[in-house]
């Protein structure tokens, strides 16, 4: 496509079919943290977060904030910094180890009694809870609700065929005048089967929009040498921020 690089209007493709059939399973997920396959980890933390969080936050305090799919996210610091609580859920209990470990912070672990085998690893300060279990599970700890959700690798890391089971989970877990926070990718599904996974703007709408008021706050080139790997040509980035209808 000539010029796809140059332009932030790209034509999305509005079929998703073509990688509703693709499965990563947990253990797989677990594997690409212990083989160190984790290019998806940003050390400086998401940009795009970093320039909009004041405006997000609003100088409030005390906000619980959600971290779906969280890895080590340098970002869950940053609001627990600011005087938020952090709660996050992770499948690779490496992944949580090398947060705490990265972020130098002392933390505790205990079994999650509602999910045997699942546990909790909490910082000594009390403001960050990351649970290493399932995602689809978690509901099962009776965590309460959110202000906030920050998903950023999260739904287009979710298997496709899993997508309105993840979205429910994620609804059913925002309190009351919420922001939810989404980044996407936009490149062509046809070249690359992902994840990430492709999430064209129609499939947020089916997904969330009878609950939440859907904008687009900013969209941008997020591509990078090595996503020629992956056979793509471009590849853009959108936040997304879903408030209450």
């Amino acid at each position: 496509m000539d010029g796809s690089r140059t332009s932030l209007d790209i034509e999305e493709y509005s079929d998703t079919e073509v990688q509703k059939n693709q499965v990563l399973t947990l253990e797989e997920w677990q594997d690409k943290w212990v083989n160190g396959k984790t290019a998806f980890h940003l050390e400086q933390g998401h940009q795009l977060l970093k320039k909009h969080l004041d405006t997000f936050l609003k100088g409030k305090s005390g906000l619980r904030v959600f971290f779906p799919l969280c890895g080590k996210a340098v970002e869950m610091k940053w609001f627990a910094n600011r005087g938020h609580s952090v709660i996050g859920v992770e499948i690779s209990e490496l992944g949580i180890r090398e947060f705490f470990t990265e972020q130098n912070l002392s933390y505790t672990e205990e079994p999650i009694t509602e999910i045997p085998g699942a546990k909790v690893f909490k910082s000594s300060s009390g403001n960050i809870s990351l649970y290493c279990c399932s995602i689809f599970d978690f509901p099962r700890t009776n965590i309460g609700k959110f202000d906030m959700i920050w998903d950023r690798g999260a739904l287009v890391a979710i298997n496709p065929g899993d997508r309105k089971r993840y979205a429910d989970t994620m609804l059913s877990l925002l309190g009351k005048k919420f922001q939810y926070l989404l980044c996407v990718f936009s490149y062509d599904p046809t070249k690359h089967p992902g994840p990430p996974f492709y999430v064209p703007h129609a499939e947020i709408e089916r997904l969330f929009g009878k609950i939440c008021n859907i904008h687009c706050l900013e969209k941008v080139d997020a591509f990078e040498e090595r996503h020629k790997s992956w056979g793509i040509d471009y590849l853009f980035e959108k936040l997304y921020v879903l408030t209450e209808k």
